[in-house]
């Protein structure tokens, strides 16, 4: 990269238009900017940093646009610079505000960037040619082309010595930080994140396939069960490697066992079956035994009770006899005892017949009792003519109450419309009322929330004053102890610089030698040189207080540059907030924050006031045409009431007369026909008793005479002896019944079959039956063993398959865990093979900081005359920190290295510009080996004598004579000596200037 020119307009402290020539300027190939401090030095190169990338160095926010320039002066910034052999020309405009073309304001000035390239046509004629107008097209064409991020960019270009000073002294964490930047180390970064969750998740795996394991082999343990023993260990969560190999083993050896217990059992259940078959058959002849037993010990008992009947048959035989010849009189016998039956009958209906009658009734024959009957039952229809009238009396009662409750309702609904009419002016006045309290609440909750903002305004700006003034004091102090000390260091350099003019004399005497010629007088005899006093300052110590001098100085003016801001500050802030002390500002926001809370809860009422109105409105309209409904329904139910009740009156009076003693014309009418009827049974049972005993004359005499021919005694003895065909039937059964079982028992007792096992002693049924229950246990208890054996080899060898599936996924798992933790280890520097504690990007970096070493100790080497060395550590750090970017220099003249932080500050200057210019060579050669021929070195050469700065300065021109162009920015006098070249920063009221000065000045 090599700078043409750039021109500044209206950017930062300048206020017009600037151009620098570069190309003039470098044309001994350094040069020199400076100037006071805030004139605008660093502005310079932050403006060729916006020129190449659209934003300035760093991450704060730069002011770009003058506060000096005029209105109409935008804000611009042109750079022509060579880019890896394309010359570019960059104009970029940033966002700001400008005049309107028209009318008065501003309006917004969008951010315009305009990428040209020098080009030649046919004719050999040179022209800008546009290439791009887009931001980010032209940040990546320059990105491209310089092959490093504006971070590198400002890093390399620009070496802050202050920067590289911290870098020289800092820890490993803090070079980290720089060199990831530079280097974009961030991949690295990535990498060992990658391995880590890799190696978490391969652990995860690994630990759901463990878990898978110990979860089979507790399923197997489970299956096995405690009798299953096994000389192996099973797996166990706290033993990792009983999960893969010995994990199988056991297993294997169980699965072993328990075919040898399934044997055994097989083995055992043969021998229970073929035993409970032995009992079985025992079992089946003691219970035939038993059973004959049972039949002919059964045959006995019955054949005896069936002769203890005997005396019994043969009453029932004889009772057979009696009722087959009673059977031959049956009908006449029916027939006397029916006669009988119907005249009891008969008897007692007319007796409970006349119980019934009125007095006056009971003694009448049976005509005289038709008679009142037929009487009674024409009053009884006479009566039943008037009973629809008491259903009209019911119908008129009816609708005489509900005319009652219309009339109750109506007047109830009258006398409400009525109230509510007469309350309506009170409750409307009162609502009225509340409005308009609601709405004076509104307009004063509309000034409280204006004053409300205007004081918010005036206490946030009283907090700034207040806060302004707390600084100002401050900074006054700050001023008074820098005026102090501006003083004193003035006097001491005075007083420094006297004495050493008053021992001039002896300090150039301090530099004769016989023979050589004096300086002043040029004598080679110096017979009587001046001496040195005690504490004479040399030439350096006038530097330093010159330099302190100088420090003082810059402090005071940063100390009032300082004050006079905060003074503004706090005069801005009190023109807006005044003089009350914040507190009352406070006690005010409060109180009116209080009333204004509470005139907005008054002022919610207006709505809810607005809503009761209408409402209102519709109630009063609804009260009215109720009371005019009401009034009207009244007057027509008064006159129906008056009408039913006169109706109601007259035919109460005449069914009074008809009812009698009784509730109802219709229960009067009732009991008549009840008398009527109770009179017409008493006729009809007086007639049916004459004719039954009439009937039960003629068949008495009957009965009688056929009973003495069936060879009865009487007729009472016949009827005794006669019984129905169903008991007679059952008498026959019965008899025939007794005859068979004696007959069947007879049978049973005389079975040779039987007869001899009743012989034998008793069968013990109980024993065969205990003894073949016994063996049925054993035979079920050894079956089910079997099958649970059979079960559990099933079940063995199903979760062996399953474990052995189980432990191939884990090995590779755990293969793989190991691998990717040792590589998660080793890339974050906590693997106990590796020999130092070094990140991944640790040791990318240490190669990179390594490779800046070399090329730092080139420098390095001049500039100290080959006493110093820099070197680069990988030692562990302190307290097991991870190690890696240490740094160290070695002194040639003590042979023994020691820490950076050691070095004097001239040594520290040398040191770490070495370490910026081989920074720069290195990221350049990292960034794809685009020269960069033009560098800047801000500050640090106040910290060098004479001869150091000298070979400094020979480092610079070492870099120009690789055709390198170095731009120095620094207030040491001594640089404006040896540098021709210079570029003048001034600082000005109307804003600073430059100014191109190519002769030497003092």
């Amino acid at each position: 990269m090599r700078l043409h020119s750039l021109t500044l307009q209206a950017f930062g402290p300048f206020a017009g238009t600037h151009t620098i020539d570069f190309d003039s300027l470098s044309a001994d190939g350094l040069f020199l900017l400076h100037g006071d401090t805030g004139a605008g030095k660093s502005t310079v190169f932050a403006a060729i940093c916006f020129a190449l990338y659209g934003k300035p160095p760093g991450d704060r926010d730069l002011l770009l646009r003058s506060h000096h320039a005029p209105a109409s002066l935008l804000t611009e910034v042109t750079l022509e610079v060579t880019l890896a052999g394309r010359r570019l020309r960059i104009d970029r405009i940033p966002a700001q505000m400008r005049p309107k073309r028209s009318g008065e304001g501003e309006t917004s000035q969008k951010a315009e960037t305009r990428l040209s390239e020098w080009a030649v046509d046919a004719d050999g004629k040179g022209h800008w040619e546009p290439s791009s107008k887009s931001h980010q097209e032209a940040a990546l064409e320059v990105t491209d082309l310089l092959g490093m991020s504006r971070d590198q960019f400002c890093q390399v270009v620009l070496l802050p010595q202050n920067d590289f000073t911290k870098f020289l002294h800092a820890d490993a964490h803090g070079r980290r930080e720089l060199l990831g930047k530079l280097f974009r180390t961030g991949r690295f970064s990535f990498i060992e994140r990658w391995l880590n969750d890799h190696s978490r998740t391969t652990e995860k795996n690994r630990e759901a396939a463990r878990a898978d394991v110990l979860r089979l082999a507790e399923r197997i343990h489970q299956a096995a069960g405690p009798d299953l023993t096994t000389q192996y260990t099973p797996p166990t969560p706290e033993d990792p490697h009983t999960l893969t190999e010995p994990a199988r083993a056991w297993a294997q050896d169980l699965i072993r066992a328990g075919h040898t217990d399934h044997a055994q059992a097989i083995q055992a259940a043969t021998t229970a079956r073929e035993n409970l078959a032995g009992q079985q058959s025992l079992e089946a002849a003691a219970r035939e035994l038993h059973q004959q037993q049972a039949t002919y010990t059964s045959a006995r008992q019955q054949f005896d009770l069936l002769q203890e009947q005997a005396p019994h048959q043969d009453a029932l035989v004889q009772r057979r006899d009696r009722a087959r010849r009673a059977q031959q009189a049956a009908p006449l016998l029916h027939a006397a005892g029916t006669a009988a039956d119907d005249h009891a009958r008969a008897q007692s209906a007319e007796r409970t017949a006349r119980e019934h009658l009125l007095p006056e009734h009971k003694d009448l024959d049976a005509g005289r009792l038709e008679s009142a009957e037929q009487r009674l039952r024409a009053d009884a229809g006479a009566l039943s003519a008037l009973v629809p009238e008491e259903d009209t009396v019911r119908r008129l009662t009816t609708e005489l109450e509900r005319t009652d409750a219309e009339r109750q309702d109506f007047a109830a609904q009258q006398h409400t419309a009525q109230e509510w009419l007469e309350a309506e002016p009170t409750c409307r006045s009162a609502l009225e009322t509340r409005r308009e309290a609601a709405r004076q609440a509104e307009e004063e909750g509309r000034r409280h929330h204006s004053a409300l903002d205007s004081l918010q305004t005036r206490l946030e700006a009283a907090g700034r004053r207040d806060t302004h003034l707390a600084k100002v004091a401050a900074a006054e102090q700050q001023l008074t102890d820098a005026q102090t000390l501006v003083g004193q260091s003035g006097q001491a350099y005075l007083t420094i610089r006297r004495r050493r003019t008053d021992g001039m004399a002896a300090e150039l005497a301090a530099t004769l030698t016989d023979g050589t010629p004096c300086p002043v007088c040029g004598s080679c005899t110096h017979p009587a040189p001046a001496a040195a006093q005690d504490g004479q300052p040399t030439r350096q110590d006038e530097q330093d207080a010159e330099a302190l001098h100088e420090q003082a100085k810059t402090a005071q003016e940063a100390a009032a540059a300082v004050l006079h801001g905060l003074r503004e500050q706090a005069a801005a802030a009190t023109g807006e907030a005044g003089d009350t002390p914040l507190a009352d500002l406070k006690a005010q926001h409060t109180t009116l924050t209080a009333e204004l809370t509470d005139a907005l809860d008054r002022a919610a009422d207006q709505g809810t006031v607005q809503e009761e109105l209408l409402a209102l409105d519709g109630e009063h309209t609804a009260q009215t045409r109720q009371h005019s409904s009401a009034t009207a329904g009244l007057s027509a139910r008064n006159a129906h009431y008056d009408t039913l009740t006169q109706q109601l009156t007259e035919l109460t009076a005449k069914l009074t007369v008809a009812r009698g003693t009784h509730p109802t014309v219709a229960a009067h009418a009732d009991a008549l026909t009840h008398t009527a009827d109770r009179l017409k049974q008493a006729a009809e049972a007086s007639r049916s008793l004459a004719a039954a005993v009439q009937t039960l004359t003629q068949r008495t005499e009957q009965a009688t005479l056929a009973a003495k021919n069936q060879g009865f005694d009487s007729l009472d003895l016949a009827q005794q002896a006669l019984i129905g065909e169903e008991d007679l039937r059952a008498i026959e059964e019965e008899i025939t019944q007794w005859r068979e079982a004696c007959a069947a028992h007879t049978a049973v007792l005389d079975n040779p079959e039987l007869k001899q096992a009743a012989a034998q002693p008793p069968a013990d049924l109980d024993a065969a039956t205990a003894a073949r229950a016994a063996a049925d246990d054993q035979h079920v208890e050894a079956a089910a063993a079997a099958s649970a054996a059979h079960t559990r080899s099933q079940d063995l060898t199903a979760l062996a398959t399953d474990l052995e599936a189980a432990i191939d996924r884990l090995e590779p798992l755990e293969q793989a865990h190991l691998t990717a933790r040792h590589l998660a280890e080793l890339v974050t520097g906590n693997s106990t093979s590796a020999r130092v504690r070094m990140q991944l990007e640790s040791y990318v970096l240490a190669a990179r900081l390594e490779e800046v070493v070399i090329a730092a100790n080139t420098r390095q080497h001049l500039m100290s005359e080959g006493r110093y060395t820099l070197s680069h550590s990988d030692h562990q750090a302190a307290r097991g920190a991870r190690s890696g970017l240490g740094l160290q220099i070695t002194d040639a003249w003590t042979g023994r290295p020691r820490k950076t932080d050691t070095l004097s500050g001239g040594e520290s200057f040398f040191a770490s510009l070495s370490l910026a210019l081989g920074l720069a060579d290195v990221v350049t050669h990292e960034a794809g080996g685009n020269p960069l021929d033009t560098l800047f070195i801000d500050e640090g050469f106040g910290t060098l004598d004479e001869d150091t700065l000298h070979k400094v300065l020979d480092v610079l021109d070492s870099l120009r004579a690789h055709d390198r162009t170095v731009g120095v920015i620094s207030h040491v006098p001594e640089l404006r000596r040896r540098i021709t070249h210079r570029l003048h920063v001034r600082k000005e009221p109307t804003g600073s200037t430059l100014a191109h000065l190519s002769e030497a000045a003092e």
